[in-house]
């Protein structure tokens, strides 16, 4: 009798501690509008996409959508963050046993890929008006602390091997590296034309890691090898 007593209090608490229905509706919405905002971010910029059309890819009334978002900045700052926490993810996801260099690679050919596929961007520019609102986020302050702190570990870890250039500050390599995220490098080859995605990438990790690279040593082989 105690025992089931037990197992009902248990099932009690298990349920009290289920969102409701309209807790699961309402949060299913609104990932369905950060979504939304991450597609038009990427395909459209801060500056030229509109609520209007969030809501209308999101499938909801506009008025629906400022019951999640206060603003347009709101809205973006809310895409930018789902993305920072992407990534933070892909970073925690990587193999245990995996060598410190080849996390950074992977981390760049990540960061390269999801650039060509019009995502939004992790680090906003420095004057966009977005700009402001991401970098008083608490949020996207601690997923990119996090990504941070783990890069600065496998470069400090690479650079004790001697894969990497010891004379730069670790500080330096992770700017390189995160910067790829929002650069121009990736649109100028496609604009271009003549070039797959996959030779992009590849040219793009090819420019800026074995850069960084210590090829003092005969053995020194290239990154996307």
């Amino acid at each position: 009798m105690e025992k089931a007593s037990t197992i009902d209090a248990m099932s009690t608490s298990s349920l009290s501690e289920r969102p409701s229905f309209k807790a699961q509706m309402h949060q299913a919405r609104e990932d369905a509008i950060v979504q939304a905002a991450c597609r038009l971010l990427g395909e459209k910029g801060f500056e030229t996409m509109t609520v209007d059309e969030v809501a209308a890819s999101a499938g909801i009334a506009k008025a629906s959508l400022y019951k999640h978002f206060s603003g347009k900045d709101d809205l973006c700052t809310a895409a930018i963050v789902h993305g920072v926490q992407r990534l933070l993810q892909q970073v925690q996801d990587m193999p245990e046993d995996m060598p410190a260099l080849e996390r950074l690679q992977a981390l760049l050919r990540w960061l390269l890929e999801q650039q060509l596929c019009e995502e939004p961007p992790l680090l906003p520019p420095r004057h966009s008006p977005l700009a402001q609102a991401v970098r008083s986020c608490p949020s996207y302050l601690i997923a990119m602390g996090q990504v941070q702190a783990c890069t600065l570990q496998w470069i400090a870890q690479a650079q004790a091997l001697g894969q990497l250039r010891s004379e730069l500050p670790a500080d330096v390599v992770m700017c390189a590296l995160l910067a790829r995220a929002s650069g121009p490098m990736l649109e100028m080859l496609r604009e271009r034309g003549g070039y797959s995605d996959a030779q992009v990438v590849d040219w793009a990790m090819d420019a800026c890691l074995n850069g960084l690279l210590n090829c003092t040593q005969a053995n020194c082989t290239r990154v996307t090898q």
